[in-house]
């Protein structure tokens, strides 16, 4: 089947490398973001997903917009039969109907749990156990087209965000793969989702995260989980930024009381208490430095006994 693949992300890189290499499909083109500068140098860099298109050889269009008369130009003779999205932009309907087999898109979630931008972080950040990914028909409304195929993927208890993420990223590749032979047989039996049992997922601002020592043990440990690395949660030392990457529960007595955020002496480990006891924060990044773990956190930087973690 001729397809057209959209993609910028990592995650969306190796799922277009798994369907080049491992299915029949021909990928006639594939649609990116335009480079970007990047590092200290600013240096204009291309997308994950330009960058294994031009590997393979495949002909790349970089829009600045999808409505861009010229673009429609120069994708529409390609004659694709379908379009397949992974973690691009929202296509506008006179684009994703432009195919005569339709648009699907991957999304990591089993939807209709965790429509939106973040589904990986908010499944982490709400300690779910199982996630999954769900191919689609691409609808007006986003997220919300009929299920073709879905997968579920347990959850590891310590996993992060960008271990999860990847580890979905690799397993893509194959779903699509059963996806498009599934559309090209005409085996597809798509089923329209409930949408009485839809979360939302949305996009994390730096606002969100902030990490609210208040809240017990597994929820701040669930929260920094789901955002490590990527955006990261953080919390404030001494008036500058403290990225936080790892954490555990703290399963030790403590000796007196602590209100959220105080630092618990401790010689070997930083801990900080929360509501209902406390965390031992393992991997952190202070602000301008590179990463460090809690030990030597504590052994560099000698925070003094209930000294605070604060979010202002």
């Amino acid at each position: 089947m001729k397809v057209v693949f959209m993609g910028t992300p990592e995650f969306a890189r190796r799922p277009l490398e798994y369907l080049y290499k491992n299915t029949g499909h021909d990928i006639m083109a594939v649609v990116t973001g335009p480079d970007k500068p990047s590092g200290r140098g600013q240096k204009m860099m291309p997308t994950p997903v330009k960058e294994a298109a031009a590997k393979l050889d495949i002909p790349i269009l970089t829009p600045e917009s999808l409505n861009d008369s010229a673009f429609l130009e120069k994708i529409e003779p390609i004659g694709a039969e379908l379009f397949v999205v992974v973690a691009f932009r929202i296509l506008p309907e006179n684009l994703f109907t432009l195919p005569p087999r339709g648009s699907i898109n991957l999304h990591g979630s089993l939807l209709p749990k965790y429509r939106g931008a973040a589904p990986i972080n908010w499944a982490i950040i709400n300690g779910e156990t199982e996630t999954g990914i769900s191919t689609f028909f691409l609808k007006k409304k986003v997220d919300t087209g009929d299920l073709i195929y879905q997968q579920k993927i347990a959850i590891g208890p310590d996993e992060t965000f960008d271990e999860l993420y990847l580890r979905m990223s690799d397993l893509a590749g194959p779903v699509l793969g059963k996806t498009l032979d599934l559309i090209e047989a005409g085996n597809a039996t798509p089923l329209r989702q409930d949408d009485s049992q839809a979360t939302p997922a949305p996009k994390l601002s730096p606002y969100d995260c902030t990490i609210d020592w208040g809240f017990p043990p597994i929820n701040v440990v669930n929260f920094i989980r789901g955002l490590s690395s990527t955006p990261g949660a953080f919390t404030l030392f001494r008036g500058k930024k403290l990225k936080i990457l790892r954490a555990r529960p703290y399963d030790k007595p403590l000796s007196g009381k602590f209100e959220p955020g105080h630092i618990i002496p401790d010689k070997k480990h930083l801990i900080a208490a929360v509501a209902s006891g406390a965390v031992e924060i393992t991997e952190v990044v202070p602000e301008g430095k590179s990463k460090i773990t809690g030990a030597e956190f504590v052994r560099g930087y000698r925070p003094e006994e209930r000294e605070m973690l604060s979010a202002r």
